[in-house]
């Protein structure tokens, strides 16, 4: 009774004229900001990127703010599960390897993501051939966000052994905090991501 009596006059409030007037700060604030990993399958490294981020920015407490998915541009094996190899990697560190399954990008995908972001040259090519020319400004590769890195793009572990993996899972970490890093000093200042 007592948390009622307490939560009612503030949602009435936030219901007034000055709750109104402060509207479009509140938007900005609360808005979610939705990313797009992207590598070729779908099947290695752009979920294990997914999954990364998706912890890094549950740790830095703003996972309300920021929403996470991945796709592949060509994605033959659509509907499967990630690479038992991409999933060991992500479990030996104590990620969750989730239940994210193998999925080709969409043009709906350049409409509703703020950024795409791809795992290397090859793919980030195949996003700008795919994307409506009124976002091509979304697109992007991965590293350019990973501080103290010389590599710009994240190598394909698939035809190689786990230390690739593992490789991949590192990059992914350094990319995923850059991102973070940079999103908090955009929220900061204001401006656009």
């Amino acid at each position: 009774m007592i948390f009622l009596k307490i939560v009612t006059p503030l949602l009435q409030d936030l219901q007034t004229g000055a709750a109104r007037q402060s509207n479009v700060i509140a938007t900005k604030i609360t808005a979610m900001t939705k990313l797009l990993m992207v590598c070729m399958g779908n099947i290695c490294r752009s979920p294990m990127a997914q999954i990364v981020a998706q912890k890094l920015t549950s740790d830095a407490m703003c996972s309300h703010q920021l929403m996470f998915d991945s796709a592949g541009t060509h994605a033959h094996r659509l509907g499967e599960p990630s690479d038992p190899r991409a999933q060991a990697a992500l479990s030996s560190h104590g990620y969750d390897a989730g239940r994210i399954r193998s999925r080709k990008i969409t043009q709906l995908d350049f409409q509703n993501f703020d950024m795409l972001l791809a795992m290397d040259a090859r793919n980030l090519h195949e996003l700008r051939r795919l994307s409506p020319p009124e976002h091509l400004n979304k697109l992007r590769l991965f590293l350019t966000f990973a501080e103290g890195l010389n590599e710009t793009e994240v190598a394909d572990p698939y035809y190689g052994n786990r230390e690739g993996f593992e490789r991949v899972l590192t990059l992914c970490e350094a990319g995923a905090r850059g991102l973070i890093k940079h999103w908090t000093a955009q929220r900061l200042s204001a401006s656009p991501f």
